[in-house]
């Protein structure tokens, strides 16, 4: 039906045009809207406009996206969609299979480095095992100020993408399980990220994983 609407012009050059944007040129956030508009589950919504608005590198967004979504390709996915996986068990602990909620969040490899977060915040309590959910107890924890509640933001998508990006590695380079490794790169993502967003952000990196917890915690953040 497109094509025939279409008035061939033979004085003009074929060029692709993206649908989603009245200007024709292909952006995230048409896509996004693209995406969202087939969504059945309007309850998501609320998550999805808050992921829209942390300003990070468009992979990072749609990891997040994805794994909020559960489309990540975990082994027990891949399975479902009549993939042959011959081993279906979490490369961390090998006890359970792996999908997303046992991979970022419930795994015995993973836990503890969630309670280091809550151990920032002074607080106790269970995190919720379901993305979406996990997600949002990010977005609502008691943290006055947008900016430490943006970095706390920030930091749940820079621990899942290196949880993720650890699990990779493992999996095809069939390297090995290191915490210390994997809590060290989310602290540098979650740097590099900020570095960028936040305006007036000068801290070194040093200076900043040395007083991670006032980072996120403190009246004001970090001062130098």
């Amino acid at each position: 039906e497109d094509i025939e609407g279409l008035i061939v012009q033979m004085q003009r050059q074929d060029v692709w045009r993206w649908k989603g944007d009245s200007g024709g040129g292909h952006a995230v956030g048409s896509a996004y809207r693209l995406l969202d508009r087939h969504s059945a589950d309007k309850n998501q919504d609320a998550v999805f406009t808050t992921l829209w608005k942390l300003k990070i590198s468009s992979k990072a967004w749609f990891f997040a996206w994805r794994l909020i979504w559960d489309r990540l390709p975990t082994k027990s996915n891949l399975r479902s969609r009549n993939v042959e996986i011959s081993d279906v068990s979490c490369p961390f602990c090998s006890n359970h299979v792996e999908d997303a909620s046992h991979l970022f969040f419930s795994c015995v490899k993973i836990m503890p480095l969630w309670w280091v977060l809550m151990s920032w915040l002074n607080i106790a309590g269970v995190f919720p095992k379901t993305p979406r959910d996990h997600f949002l107890q990010h977005s609502y924890c008691n943290l006055k100020g947008i900016i430490r509640l943006l970095r706390w933001q920030i930091w749940w998508i820079s621990l899942t993408w290196c949880i993720w990006h650890h699990r990779n590695r493992i999996v095809f380079s069939n390297d090995s399980f290191k915490g210390h490794k994997l809590m060290e790169d989310a602290i540098f993502f979650c740097w590099s990220w900020l570095k960028n967003l936040e305006k007036g952000f000068h801290i070194p990196f040093p200076y900043w994983s040395s007083k991670i917890r006032d980072g996120f915690c403190a009246r004001g953040g970090i001062s130098l």
